[in-house]
């Protein structure tokens, strides 16, 4: 279990992490009536780095609008979600890599289940950079349990209570002595994992399965996807059959807490390449720009706080 550190951001303010609490009649604990992002901060030579704010600040604010529930004030901006992460960067004093889960949630009281008109505020607060999977190698298992469609809980948006599908789906892979799982949608193709996208290598071209396929746009992905093109490597986004991962060169998966960690092995067939060259590359280049220690993005990051 990741450290999380003692100083939290709660509805406008600073406060100790064990009174940052929402009641068990909010819309939040009730329904799952949450939206939330994660970002990587990097604590590097030069400072506290936080990886493409701008792409998380958008995404809390296009997850609370796709589900129909309101900011935590009209006049909410990046400059304010920037300031409470510097605010809470130097409140834990924060010395090494670490993860920032922001949510806006529904507090309002038994409400019933509906989401116009109803009270949010923010939280945020850090823990620990620690992978979800391991990053030496992951093994993975084809889920029983389908992704939900993004007809009946949206896959653009992040929502806590949408969460519960990745959960058993993910526990069934663990129960069954694998990583995680490989989540398929409703026509059986390949969307993602129970927190993270998935990629393959063939013949030398990077595959990824595209928006049709109920999956989270994410951030790391898309961050991955114009990384391989600047170096020459060919991306296609298409519908990915199973069997497609079963025989492709290399297989790895990203997300801000997975990281770009390289799949060995899925439904006991062993990927041909544990950590292939593409694979290698990618994930090379991807450290070094959480770090800021590549010139050609960034851009891409924030500084939290200087050195």
């Amino acid at each position: 279990m990741a450290h999380i550190y003692d100083q939290a951001y709660f509805n406008g303010q600073l406060i100790a992490f064990g009174d940052a609490n929402l009641s068990i009649a909010s819309s939040a604990v009730l329904y799952g009536l949450s939206v939330y992002t994660v970002f990587h901060v990097a604590h590097t030579a030069s400072g506290l780095q936080g990886f493409r704010l701008p792409q998380h600040f958008k995404r809390l604010q296009d997850s609370a609008k796709i589900i129909g529930i309101e900011l935590p004030a009209a006049d909410w901006s990046y400059k304010d979600f920037v300031t409470a992460a510097k605010e809470l960067m130097a409140a834990n004093a924060i010395k090494k890599d670490v993860l920032v889960r922001a949510s806006i949630h529904v507090d309002a009281l038994l409400p019933g289940t509906k989401s116009r008109g109803l009270s949010t505020l923010l939280t945020i607060f850090v823990y620990d950079a620690e992978p979800i999977v391991p990053t030496t190698g992951v093994r993975l298992k084809t889920s029983l349990w389908r992704r939900i469609p993004d007809t009946a809980i949206p896959s653009r948006a992040k929502v806590n209570g949408a969460y519960v599908n990745s959960v058993l789906a993910r526990q069934d892979a663990i129960d069954s002595g694998y990583d995680d799982c490989i989540f398929l949608d409703s026509q059986g193709h390949v969307c993602e994992l129970s927190a993270a996208n998935i990629f393959m290598v063939r013949d030398g071209l990077l595959y990824t399965p595209d928006t049709h396929s109920d999956l989270l746009e994410g951030i790391n992905r898309l961050s991955i996807m114009q990384i391989a093109r600047d170096m020459g490597i060919p991306v296609v986004e298409r519908s990915i059959d199973l069997t497609e991962l079963y025989v492709a060169d290399e297989v790895f998966m990203s997300g801000s807490s997975a990281f770009l960690s390289p799949v060995i092995e899925i439904d006991a067939r062993q990927v041909r390449n544990s950590l292939g060259p593409i694979t290698k590359r990618l994930r090379t280049v991807y450290q070094q720009t959480l770090r800021g220690e590549h010139a050609d993005y960034k851009e891409w990051l924030t500084t939290l706080k200087e050195n």
